[in-house]
C-alpha cells in the first residue's frame, strides 16, 4: 500500500482546499492511502529563529513525514494569481537546513491540485509552484489535472465535494499519481 501525504495550503476552516483534500482522502482508490498534514503550527520563516532555536518542532514532525511518505500531495489555493505566502513559507521551512532537502524531497512523487471561488481555476499557482518544485529536487506528476473554478459550485455547505464530473477529475488524478508512484518506487 502507497500512502501519500496530502497538505491543504490554506488556513481558513472552511477552506475549499482543505474540502479538496477531504475528497481526495475519500476517492483515494485502493492500494493508496492519503494522510492529512497541516500547515497551521508553522511560524513564519526567520532566519534568527532557526539560527537561535534550530528547526522548530512543528517543521520537524512535518518533514519526518514527508519523508515516510511515498508521494506528496499539495492542494493549493490560488492567492493573487500565485501561491498562497503561508504554503510557501511552509516549503520555505521545510527546506531547511539546505543539506536536508534531497532527504525530504529529493525524487519525492508529487501531485498539485486546487480549487478557488473564482473562474480561473488554480492553474497559475499550480504553474508557480513549478520551478520550486523542480529546485527541490521533487519528481511532479504531470498527468490529468484538477483546477477546480467557482468552487462555491461543486461542494455543498459542509464542504462534501458534490459535482459528479468533478469527483471524477479527482478519482483520475488520483489514480494516474497512484500508478505514477508504483512505477517510480520500481526503478
Amino acid at each position: 500500500m502507497a500512502t501519500i501525504l496530502g497538505i491543504s495550503g490554506a488556513l481558513r476552516r472552511g477552506s475549499f482546499n482543505a474540502s479538496l483534500l477531504r475528497a481526495a482522502v475519500e476517492l483515494a482508490p485502493p492500494g493508496l492511502s492519503i494522510e492529512v498534514a497541516s500547515i497551521h503550527e508553522i511560524p513564519l520563516y526567520d532566519g534568527d529563529i532557526e539560527a537561535e532555536q534550530g528547526i522548530v518542532e512543528p517543521v520537524r514532525l512535518l518533514k519526518d513525514r514527508i519523508v515516510a511518505a511515498d508521494g506528496l500531495l499539495l492542494v493549493t489555493p490560488e492567492y493573487n494569481n500565485g501561491v498562497p505566502g503561508v504554503f510557501k513559507n511552509a516549503i520555505d521551512w521545510l527546506s531547511r537546513p539546505a543539506k536536508d532537502i534531497p532527504r525530504v524531497f529529493g525524487g519525492k512523487p508529487v501531485a498539485l491540485m486546487g480549487a478557488t471561488p473564482g473562474g480561473g481555476g488554480t492553474m497559475l499557482a499550480q504553474a508557480a509552484w513549478l520551478p520550486t518544485l523542480r529546485t527541490l529536487g521533487t519528481s511532479v506528476y504531470a498527468g490529468p489535472r484538477v483546477q477546480i473554478s467557482h468552487a462555491a459550485q461543486v461542494f455543498d455547505a459542509d464542504g462534501k465535494l458534490t459535482d459528479e464530473p468533478t469527483r471524477a477529475q479527482v478519482k483520475k488524478l488520483l489514480d494516474g499519481f497512484a500508478a505514477f508512484i508504483a512505477r517510480w518506487n520500481a526503478r
